[in-house]
């Protein structure tokens, strides 16, 4: 999670308070959201105790966000147990 993006959209010049990592299923599908919300002024947020079932409304409910002004979504899955793909 990055906060404090200024105008111009420079993700490298916020302040990352959680660092990204890589969706890691281990079974079945998962969704993926990546959330964009405009922040009034630079604030503290920090980081969620947890990550599993994480509520993107509430976070932006305890900070005053409002509603998001981009999203991007995704689904992944494990690939199957035969070793990953394979290209002739």
């Amino acid at each position: 999670m990055v906060t404090d993006i200024p105008d111009g959209g420079d993700v490298s010049r916020g302040t990352e308070v959680v660092a990204y990592e890589k969706p890691q299923p281990t079974a079945g599908i998962h969704r993926v959201a990546f959330v964009v919300f405009r922040q009034a002024a630079r604030q503290a947020i920090y980081a969620p105790g947890w990550r599993s079932n994480f509520i993107t409304r509430d976070l932006a409910e305890c900070y005053g966000l409002g509603a998001p002004v981009a999203a991007a979504y995704f689904n992944c899955q494990r690939e199957g147990s035969c070793g990953g793909r394979r290209y002739r």
